[in-house]
């Protein structure tokens, strides 16, 4: 389990989870704290769409960060540098004990990382989280505004309702949606939660079928460089494969830098199932 936990890491943190199971609905906003938005006022609607699905502007980020793993086995706190060229590849570099231990890219292609314990690699596409997950909007660019908490599933004033509450604004979708995975059809109900700033504070989805949710929660807003990155990300993880995956932002910069990604030789190919 110990030799193959960084390479499962790598997926989790890919794929923003290695299952579509997630424990532990966010808090109930009591009703008397919910204010409708004012269905009379298109324009302020407009506003909070158009602020809300605003894309990144940056060419290039680098952040280093700290990762706390809890999936099922004993894994030390580990060092992380993501660089995300926007639109373009997601890069991730993952130490411990300051000794490299895993690799991964992310292109709008797919996703890519080895590790060096278990000498093992893996390569997928995006078919594979969103089979996971029981989506259909997962891409690269929803994939890289789940890192940066920016909105990464689609929402728009037809198929959701926006509220006002004590923490800002939230959006829960008026119906649940259909999809169809392997033959299965499968339906999910979506609620996000925005600050006042309409910085995105949390993400729940919910299996209409079963008690199977997914929740990433966004906090300690920061700007930089003109550009607003959370410093905290928490993906909640339950289910055959339960967990939780803690990541704290700690350094931003905005230089170019060299993204090396081969895999050594005699690597073993996981089979993602």
């Amino acid at each position: 389990m110990k030799k193959t936990i960084y390479l499962s890491s790598i997926i989790a943190i890919l794929s923003s989870c290695t299952a579509k199971k997630v424990a532990t609905a966010p808090e109930v906003i009591p009703k008397t704290e919910i204010k409708p938005v004012d269905v009379k006022a298109p324009v302020a609607n407009s506003a909070f769409y158009s602020a809300i699905n605003k894309p990144a502007t940056f060419s290039q980020v680098k952040i280093n960060s700290r990762i706390n793993f809890d999936m099922g086995a004993y894994v030390p706190t580990a060092d992380a540098t993501f660089y995300i060229e926007n639109g373009q590849k997601v890069w991730m570099n993952l130490s411990a004990a300051f000794i490299n231990v895993a690799r991964g890219i992310a292109t709008p292609n797919g996703m890519k990382g080895y590790e060096k314990l278990g000498r093992n690699y893996i390569e997928s596409d995006f078919a594979y989280l969103n089979k996971l997950l029981n989506v259909n909007f997962l891409h690269y660019n929803s994939f890289q505004n789940l890192l940066l908490g920016k909105t990464f599933v689609p929402v728009n004033d037809n198929d959701f309702v926006l509220t006002k509450n004590a923490q800002g604004y939230q959006l829960n979708s008026t119906k649940t949606q259909k999809v169809t995975a392997d033959g299965k059809d499968a339906e999910y109900a979506v609620k996000l939660q925005y600050t006042p700033d309409f910085d995105l504070s949390s993400v729940f989805l919910k299996d209409k079928n079963s008690t199977d949710n997914l929740e990433v929660l966004y906090s300690n807003w920061s700007e930089m460089n003109g550009h607003r990155f959370p410093r905290n990300v928490k993906i909640i993880i339950k289910g055959k494969k339960s967990g939780q995956i803690l990541i704290e932002n700690t350094k931003f910069g905005f230089d170019k830098m060299e993204t090396p990604y081969s895999v050594p030789e005699n690597y073993t190919k996981k089979e993602i199932r």
